[in-house]
């Protein structure tokens, strides 16, 4: 597939993309710190008041996952079940035992009229899921096509919903990892989206899923060149030592 546009990951818009992922992401899950708060924990390793350790580690592991990614994607790594198991290891650090690990019990998917995979399906369901969206990936022609086999097999992940918990924020993570994989901008589902999105993975809705993502992400691509933008202004001054993060 040829790539109608690059893109130039910044330092500073990875900060601002980590910054608002967590926050939306793990806001979605209801962690109540609020963005400023997520800017303090991320950015400058600051731990507000009357945060619960809880919280504070849903919000701050997001950096250590993000980082993962940001490196995978950069060396060419394709999915695979060590990526999902060391993503979920890292989100899920400090708050679970079985961090990086599929379930061992049965576990239910809330507000949901489907069950989810049993621990016995799971390894086999997700080795097909990886397969399955590898192969779909490589054959991708359009960014639509992209966009709607992210959503299609975010929604497969949520079905099975693979691990004890932590799977929200897993399964956003990894649709970011493909994203960035294909050289598309990242997707930002904010917590005020929380109903349309809910309501999409109830009903396994791909083409409002596609519709709904396609949307946001080009906001995000408006977004990432506004940062491109000041980046060229920086490296044009002689002063500048400023260094590109990751080029799609």
């Amino acid at each position: 597939m040829k790539k109608s546009k690059k893109y130039i990951l910044t330092d500073e818009y990875l900060q601002d993309v980590l910054v608002r992922l967590a926050h939306h992401s793990s806001a979605i899950e209801g962690n109540t710190i609020s963005l400023a708060d997520t800017v303090s924990i991320i950015l400058h390793d600051t731990i507000p008041g009357n945060t619960s350790k809880r919280e504070y580690f849903e919000i701050e592991n997001h950096r250590e996952a993000f980082r993962y990614v940001i490196d995978h994607v950069a060396n060419g790594v394709e999915m695979s079940i060590t990526v999902i198991k060391d993503i979920h290891e890292r989100l899920t650090d400090r708050l679970l035992v079985d961090k990086g690990q599929f379930k061992q019990s049965e576990n239910a998917i809330l507000g949901a009229e489907f069950p989810a995979a049993s621990p016995r399906e799971t390894p086999t369901l997700m080795k097909q899921w990886v397969d399955n969206l590898n192969y779909q990936l490589k054959h991708a022609q359009s960014q639509k096509d992209i966009i709607s086999v992210v959503g299609d097999f975010h929604i497969q992940f949520e079905r099975i919903h693979p691990f004890s918990d932590g799977n929200g924020r897993t399964g956003r993570m990894l649709m970011n990892y493909s994203l960035l994989e294909k050289g598309s901008p990242p997707l930002i589902i904010r917590a005020e989206d929380k109903a349309e999105y809910v309501n999409i993975l109830a009903n396994s809705d791909i083409a409002k899923f596609t519709q709904f993502a396609t949307q946001r992400i080009q906001e995000e691509s408006k977004r990432l060149e506004r940062f491109m933008n000041m980046n060229e202004k920086a490296i044009s001054d002689p002063k500048s030592t400023k260094n590109h993060d990751l080029e799609l």
